[in-house]
């Protein structure tokens, strides 16, 4: 399972390097549909009482970056992946992402791509994944508009 998950991350790494989407690197039929959520200029992770353990930012353009994460609900008893994009310019940011979910023990749990969406200008948006049953520890690789952004540390 982990040799599986570096190739994995390996692909996202070529992938973004030849200025492929992550779509390129995971089939379409792989992931599931995951969804946009608009969060305006307050950030989504103070404002949640979940934990999110995220990977460092990395930029997608000038005044553009995104951070993969890993979230745990309040309980403990339920995991997401996420991709959260800050855009601090003043127009408009389209971009895609994906992200997996993987328990430490290296047990998939699931790929999720979100389409292309707009980004406000000066806002965040998170791109989750569906939420799933879980206890165990969870990380999370994302990529978002062909950008591999790592790997969240476990939550």
């Amino acid at each position: 399972m982990a040799f599986a998950r570096r190739t994995l991350t390996g692909l996202l790494t070529i992938a973004a390097g030849l200025g492929l989407g992550v779509a390129a690197a995971i089939p379409a039929s792989a992931a599931e549909s995951g969804s946009w959520h608009a969060y305006g200029n307050t950030n989504p992770i103070t404002s949640s009482s979940a934990t999110w353990h995220c990977a460092g930012s990395k930029a997608l353009a000038s005044s553009v970056v995104a951070q993969v994460c890993a979230i745990r609900s309040v309980g403990g008893g339920a995991v997401q992946g996420a991709v959260i994009v800050r855009n601090n310019r003043a127009s408009l940011y389209s971009v895609d992402a994906a992200m997996d979910l993987y328990t430490s023990s290296g047990t998939r749990l699931g790929d999720w791509a979100c389409a292309s969406s707009g980004v406000a200008a000066n806002s965040w948006s998170v791109c989750f994944g569906r939420t799933l049953a879980q206890s165990s520890p969870v990380n999370s690789v994302g990529s978002a508009k062909g950008v591999n952004l790592g790997v969240s540390p476990n939550v």
